[in-house]
């Protein structure tokens, strides 16, 4: 039998309601990401996100195309949030995440998002650009839990998140799917308008495993708790592959379960700066592999490669 998502016992003991409400009064002077814009999301769309205090969101639904201990057989149920709090320059979902693509809901619209994934079958609740939305999603758990929702919680980030707020969701979270983007703060810069990155990322990371530890599955292969990281590889190595693989391995766990992902192709903006102007080679994935083999992670995709659907073993 897999374990209760960790929110339930928190919404029983009242502690949901109580963090609710305390991560409500924050938007009212909101630093609730490393942005500290300081802007009082109840009266402006001022701020690096742009968007107030209500949940801001593009679409919903299962999601097959996920990690496939997310995705099982019944698919992610996936609640993609308008606005960013990144900029990259190659975002893949520009018109969302830079255009602010969206509608404001409630927040019991927002928990009748999550209930309607869990009637539709769907195996979690998946979060997608959650970052600046930490206090609206608590809000519209809060109501799910009160109606009936009873599945794990996954929190899918671009990584740039304070710890201070990731601990509002301590006990909330059950998985979290982090990117780290890049290492080096003159390319976070450049491509993410974050020099600060690097540095945020890995506290973030830390963070996060403290929180729910190495991923692990029930008897179905599906993924109940843990860390999933992602990280796409870049042509050049800009995204410093190797020593993310070092980070994971040594200051976090030898375990932790990694997404080499050799998806990226030029978009948004991407073709105005030359050195990212196209895919990653053949040889620049293998190398990338090569410093997840020589840290001795060995929890990847048993079938990368380009143009192959990714498989995922959780041993």
């Amino acid at each position: 039998m897999s374990p209760s998502p960790s929110y339930l016992a928190l919404h029983r003991s009242g502690e949901l309601a109580a963090r609710v409400e305390a991560a409500r009064k924050a938007l009212a002077d909101c630093a609730l990401c490393p942005r500290a814009c300081h802007v009082n999301r109840f009266e402006s769309l001022e701020g690096h996100c742009r968007t107030d205090a209500r949940p801001v969101v593009s679409s919903y639904g299962p999601h097959f195309g996920e990690e496939a201990p997310l995705t099982g057989s019944r698919g992610s149920g996936t609640i993609f949030f308008t606005s960013c709090n990144l900029h990259c320059v190659f975002c893949q979902n520009w018109d969302v995440s830079h255009e602010r693509l969206g509608s404001p809901v409630s927040e019991r619209e927002l928990g009748a998002m999550m209930l309607d994934l869990q009637a539709r079958g769907c195996h979690n609740i998946n979060l997608v650009t959650p970052s600046h939305m930490i206090a609206q999603i608590l809000a519209g758990l809060l109501d799910a839990a009160d109606r009936g929702l009873s599945i794990p919680i996954v929190y899918n980030t671009g990584g740039y998140d304070l710890v201070s707020s990731l601990q509002w969701l301590d006990g909330v979270v059950d998985l979290y799917m982090p990117d780290i983007k890049f290492f080096d703060s003159a390319a976070a810069a450049r491509y993410l308008g974050a020099p600060d990155y690097p540095d945020v990322v890995r506290a973030a990371v830390r963070e996060m495993h403290r929180q729910v530890g190495d991923l692990v599955a029930d008897a179905d292969g599906v993924a109940v708790r843990g860390l999933l990281v992602r990280h796409l590889v870049m042509p050049h190595d800009l995204a410093g592959t190797p020593e993310v693989m070092r980070f994971l391995a040594r200051e976090i766990s030898p375990n932790t379960y990694v997404n080499l992902m050799d998806q990226y192709r030029p978009c948004g903006h991407a073709c105005r700066s030359p050195e990212i102007a196209r895919p990653p080679t053949p040889a620049e994935f293998e190398q990338a592999l090569e410093a997840c083999r020589a840290e001795g992670l060995t929890r990847l995709d048993r079938d990368v490669g380009r143009g192959r659907r990714h498989r995922w073993v959780i041993q």
